[in-house]
């Protein structure tokens, strides 16, 4: 299959090329099953694009999106009395469901799945026999599919990315074990779109026997980390949030790489919950609006600090062979442990739903406020200011 651009204005300087690693045995059987093509290569490469304003035009329109939370059944009595256990890991961040399969869940459990999600920030399910259709599928009922211009995709089924790091060391330098940050530094994904990533679902056919965890940081809670005084800084205010890739300027090629920047809040509120959460990360928020760089970057700087160091505000996942792990980017950042230094194979898809324009509103409440978990010294100090 030749490489086709996911816009027509797109064109690709790059000679295709047919990958020829082979796939780990779990991941090729997988795949084998749910009838994909490999004869033409894997994964599927898109035209790929070189000038920053074809990826500001891929989807710059305006979009409704309904979030599937928004019609839940707040006690989510479908999903989780048929599950065979419920496992909250921590007290802030992310809760395990024993005994459903992700492809068979009604459309009811699949709204309260969303709410879930929205409340927990990330949902893992062991034990998943699920192709890379119905991972789309399902990705589908929480938005709609964003296709990375960039990303290696499986064949025939735009939107469902391939994570293999064996094969991006071939592209980029693999992180050392000296390189700090983890595999891929805290982040949230596609924050440079015009209306950014909601649900991810990443699937792991593959993993290493030993480390290669992944670990998720609650927004909530660390918005929820500032003082009062200090929340009144940052809530309203709007910061520019750029890509991961970088392109070229057509007019003025001679400039060198560019990003994809948009501007949104710093403090955003989950449509479903109501809840404020921080949304910063510190590989892709590069400046807050209305400020002096040094200004930005010291309280940039702080904000990242709260989100990444305080472990009581994280879950860090162990991840076994077939497992899901559906998070939101709306009210999370995350990164990948490379303690296991590419030892052994790891493959995964993945998913990405694109949700709403972020907003803000000054009267919507933090998690703790909404679920009435506030002390009396924090209500006297939220009263004081």
């Amino acid at each position: 299959m030749a490489p086709a651009p996911i816009d027509s204005r797109i064109v690709d300087v790059a000679p295709p090329r047919k990958d020829t690693l082979a796939l780990p045995p779990a991941a090729r059987e997988r795949l084998e099953k749910a009838g994909v093509d490999l004869s033409s290569g894997y994964p599927y490469r898109p035209s790929r694009p070189l000038y920053l304003d074809d990826v500001y035009n891929i989807r710059n329109y305006h979009r409704e999106h309904v979030d599937p939370g928004t019609r839940a059944d707040p006690e989510k009595k479908a999903l989780l009395t048929a599950a065979k256990e419920v496992i909250h890991l921590t007290r802030h961040i992310g809760t395990e469901i024993i005994g459903l399969q992700l492809k068979d869940l009604t459309d009811q459990q699949k709204d309260e799945l969303g709410l879930l999600i929205a409340e927990r920030s990330v949902v893992f399910f062991r034990d998943q026999d699920i192709t890379p259709q119905q991972q789309k599928e399902l990705g589908e009922w929480f938005g709609e599919i964003e296709v990375h211009p960039q990303v290696p995709q499986v064949p025939g089924i735009p939107g469902v990315t391939v994570l293999w790091p064996a094969l991006q060391a071939t592209e980029t330098a693999a992180p050392g074990f000296r390189r700090p940050g983890g595999a891929s530094r805290w982040h949230t994904d596609l924050v440079h779109e015009r209306q950014p990533a909601g649900v991810t679902h990443l699937h792991n056919d593959t993993v290493p026997t030993v480390g290669g965890d992944t670990l998720w940081a609650s927004g909530y809670a660390a918005y929820e980390k500032l003082s009062p005084a200090f929340r009144k800084i940052i809530d309203g205010r709007t910061a520019i949030y750029r890509s991961a890739h970088p392109y070229l300027d057509r007019k003025s090629p001679e400039e060198g790489p560019k990003y994809v920047e948009r501007e949104h809040p710093l403090v955003r509120v989950h449509p479903v919950t109501g809840w404020k959460a921080l949304w910063v990360n510190r590989a892709m928020t590069d400046r807050i609006v209305g400020l002096d760089k040094a200004e930005s970057d010291l309280i940039l700087g702080y904000l990242c600090d709260v989100y990444e160091k305080n472990i009581d505000i994280q879950v860090r996942f162990k991840w076994s062979p077939r497992t899901s792990a559906l998070w939101d980017n709306r009210i999370t950042i995350h990164n990948a442990s490379w303690d296991y230094e590419g030892s052994q194979p790891r493959h995964g898809t993945r998913v990405t739903a694109l949700a709403e324009k972020p907003f803000f509103d000054p009267k919507a409440p933090t998690r703790r406020e909404g679920l009435g978990f506030l002390g009396k010294d924090e209500i006297d100090e939220l009263n004081n200011h």
